[in-house]
């Protein structure tokens, strides 16, 4: 077996299977803007639900679901508004647009784009905030933002949260949620889009047990990517340097993920210090602090901060393989959008009543699949990341018992029919990556 080496190949993939489709296509698309399909919509949210349970499944973390749209100050006092930017260039030949902290330095010495040697403008900053306007009238009073990430709704929640649920320090609030930015060159297919889909969570604690708590984010996010049957040797955890660090971070890392294009980050845990409680006090004039009857303090945050898109890229490329000329997914049994296929082998009444009463006794998410030829079943749902194929066969009227075929190595067995369940979950749970060339 072969591991993915061109993007395109998973592109194509996503479409013909109902994973992911360009948005607005039969209009000619729009940039960095994409569709789930069925299949990527039940990927993305058995995905957002495993990050879930793990959070708040704990008794010291609550969830939380804030707003799209806050008040304006909100981005001020966050220091988005002024501090949200990227360096933009254009090509005047060919108008190509360039972040200039991406060009490599020869170019942007001389002014030169890289792609068809015009001359380049000078660089200007431009803030990656979409701006929208509420209520009746568009001008600078009614002017509003579509949140660049979710954290500022955790940040002014936060005292909410810890009174209501009578939580004390250390404590946790996690959230799900849409946000927008729009990105001057957004690619590598859902790596980097416009609109996204992050699982963050701000873990709130003393000043002191701060490095301690990062230490142990750091740890259990790290066996958490790995848990959804990512192989370790694409996965590394790279700390930022002192002048890679943001200027309010106490220390940061990023879980990168080896991707075709590169090592790239699929997670980031972030010591933010007191910086986000500190500026939300100034700007509002409420007071932020965790007040006992023997402390009063401003709690230190340690950020985990996940894009929901980009882990199921993540999940999605790791899971690509070529195997003699097939194309399949070796996701996860746990993470793939059907854990079984039944197929009666001919569309006979008899075979397809047996199948039929297994889709309805079973408990896992399943695939009922009566046409074509059975290798044509198998091969859709290999590309689909079908770990199992169960076939009802005349044998199966004699015998009680079906065929059972491993997607990974297409290994086939037959086991009793009412074996076939508890036989799948113990397959399951021992289930490791088919290995690849790299």
């Amino acid at each position: 077996m072969t591991s993915l080496d061109d993007m395109q190949d998973l592109v194509s993939l996503c479409k013909r299977r109902g994973f992911v489709f360009p948005s607005s296509e039969i209009y000619g698309g729009i940039n960095a803007c994409w569709d789930y399909g069925p299949l990527g919509v039940q990927l993305k949210r058995t995905i957002k639900d495993r990050w879930w349970n793990a959070m708040t499944s704990r008794k010291d973390i609550e969830g939380l679901d804030a707003a799209i749209l806050m008040h304006p100050r909100t981005w001020e006092a966050s220091g988005h508004v002024s501090g949200f930017v990227d360096p933009l260039v254009d090509c005047k030949k060919c108008h190509a647009r360039f972040r200039a902290d991406h060009l490599e330095p020869a170019f942007l010495a001389i002014h030169q784009c890289p792609t068809c040697r015009g001359e380049l403008t000078d660089p200007r900053q431009f803030n990656l905030m979409f701006k929208t306007f509420m209520g009746p009238l568009e001008d600078s009073a009614s002017q509003i933002y579509l949140r660049p990430e979710t954290a500022q709704g955790i940040y002014v929640n936060f005292l909410n949260v810890a009174q209501s649920m009578r939580q004390r320090i250390p404590f946790g609030i996690a959230q799900i949620g849409k946000a927008f930015r729009n990105e001057i060159t957004p690619g590598n297919f859902i790596f980097r889009t416009r609109e996204f889909e992050q699982m963050e969570m701000q873990f709130f604690v003393k000043p002191g047990d701060d490095s301690e708590w990062f230490d142990r984010w750091k740890e259990s996010r790290l066996q958490w990517q790995l848990a959804l049957g990512i192989r370790p040797e694409r996965l590394r955890v790279e700390p930022h340097s002192a002048a890679e660090l943001a200027h309010y971070a106490r220390a940061a890392v990023d879980i990168q993920y080896q991707f075709p294009f590169g090592w790239q980050e699929l997670e980031g845990i972030h010591n933010r210090g007191d910086f986000d409680l500190t500026r939300h006090q100034t700007w509002s004039g409420k007071k932020m602090e965790w007040v006992t009857e023997t402390e009063r303090f401003l709690p230190y945050i340690i950020e985990t901060s996940a894009g929901c898109d980009r882990t199921l890229l993540v999940v999605l490329a790791d899971a690509y393989r070529m195997d003699d000329e097939r194309a399949l997914l070796a996701l996860h049994p746990d993470l793939a959008p059907y854990q079984v296929a039944f197929f009666p082998l001919m569309k006979k009444p008899e075979l397809c009543e047996i199948a039929e009463k297994l889709c309805r006794d079973t408990q896992m998410r399943y695939d009922y699949d009566e046409t074509g030829s059975i290798g044509k079943r198998y091969r859709r749902q290999d590309e689909i990341g079908t770990p199992f194929g169960v076939t009802i066969d005349y044998d199966t009227l004699s015998t009680q018992t079906a065929t059972i075929r491993h997607r990974d190595t297409k290994a086939q067995e037959r086991i009793p029919l009412e074996s076939i369940d508890a036989y799948i979950k113990d397959k399951s749970a021992s289930w490791v990556p088919p290995k690849a060339d790299l």
